[in-house]
């Protein structure tokens, strides 16, 4: 029913269009508390086998919703409503921000993906962060807080506005995520250079820690697929070195190869980043060399091309505690998380292993074994 209605409706309208009605009704329904009831017990069924722990916090699973759905905290139980595990708001900016003029975001259907230059368009954190603070929770929900730099902010004072967001979301995160990843805002993936990086991380590390003293906000880097692989090394040795709680990979890529954009030639001079399923192997691929070096002293996150149970289960394998996911919810639909679930339990159930923990990175461990 929910590709009917994307082929008759929101595949005839604006992408953005259709992502803000989408969005709209999912915060009526959660406003209706027989309804979502109803919704959350249709879509998102928990099964005790695959509640999960990662860095320190309980989740009811490993399948979360990545950072660019909900920019500003609006619906974050209305995710939850929807199966999501954990919901990663953001990107949010130390000062609010329209992002790129429109069009901003385009469908490669045939392709399974997405290409946006959405341009980190959000409320601000002074905003988000009284949004956070004034939430009264109807589900138990992990809520990831992603943080990036202001536009406008020069490369040089980065540090200062990441730090400003940390002071001011850190108190209502129970993880936070610093992006210098996203290549719709200029000079940011220089941030992903180790001597940028290093002052960086450290500084917001700081700023979590003053800010919050009864607890230890876990505190991660979300990097892109783009990177060399001697730079994912770089950054995955400086990760240890600094004592992150996790690493994010990937996030959205500017290569086209792998499109089957002949289809679709209008879409081959759009610039943006690049998400859903052509995204599937490099992203994988960065998944086992963190593995690789990190082991298990770093919880990993899997985000990039995920689009059924299938993917998700060959990232846990791969390495990832978690997986996330975004580009195939506009795909698949709203039973979209009640399907991955179901189907990560039964391969869960049918492996050799006992849980969901003793399957992460189990097979880039034998691949290291037999190299």
């Amino acid at each position: 029913m929910y590709k009917l209605f994307f082929r008759l409706v929101f595949k005839r309208m604006d992408p953005e269009q259709a992502h803000h009605l989408a969005f709209r009704w999912i915060r009526l329904a959660v406003r209706i508390p027989v309804l979502r009831t109803l919704l959350a017990a249709a879509l998102a069924p928990r099964y005790e086998e695959l509640r999960t722990e990662a860095f320190g916090l309980r989740m009811h699973g490993p399948f979360g919703l990545a950072a660019g759905f909900d920019k500003n905290a609006v619906a974050v139980d209305g995710m939850s409503m929807l199966g999501f595990d954990h919901v990663e708001i953001g990107t949010v900016t130390g000062e609010p921000q329209p992002g790129n003029p429109k069009q901003r975001l385009f469908r490669l259907v045939k392709d399974r993906a997405l290409i946006n230059r959405m341009g980190f368009n959000n409320e601000g954190s002074l905003a988000v962060a009284a949004r956070l603070a004034s939430r009264e929770p109807v589900f138990r929900t992990v809520v990831g807080v992603n943080i990036g730099k202001t536009k406008v902010v020069p490369e040089a004072e980065a540090v200062g506005d990441y730090v400003k967001s940390a002071e001011r979301l850190a108190p209502y995160a129970d993880y936070l995520v610093v992006n210098v990843s996203s290549p719709n805002t200029p000079g940011l993936r220089n941030l992903q250079a180790t001597e940028a990086l290093r002052p960086l991380l450290s500084a917001v590390r700081e700023a979590a820690d003053r800010t919050v003293t009864d607890r230890r906000v876990p505190l991660l880097v979300k990097i892109a697929p783009d990177l060399a692989d001697e730079d994912v090394d770089a950054v995955a040795d400086l990760a240890v070195e600094l004592g992150l709680d996790g690493i994010i990979a990937t996030n959205t890529t500017i290569a086209r190869e792998g499109l089957g954009l002949k289809s679709e030639p209008s879409l081959v001079k759009e610039v943006g980043g690049l998400s859903g399923a052509p995204l599937k192997a490099r992203s994988l691929e960065v998944l086992r060399r963190l593995y690789a070096r990190v082991g298990d002293r770093i919880t990993l996150v899997g985000v990039g091309g995920i689009e059924n149970a299938e993917d998700a289960w060959q990232r846990i394998l791969a390495g990832a505690t978690l997986v996330q996911g975004y580009s195939a919810f506009i795909y698949e639909g709203p039973f979209w998380s009640r399907a991955l679930h179901k189907g990560l339990a039964a391969r869960l159930s049918s492996s050799p292993y006992a849980t969901l923990a003793d399957a992460v990175g189990a097979d880039t461990r034998k691949a290291g074994k037999t190299a």
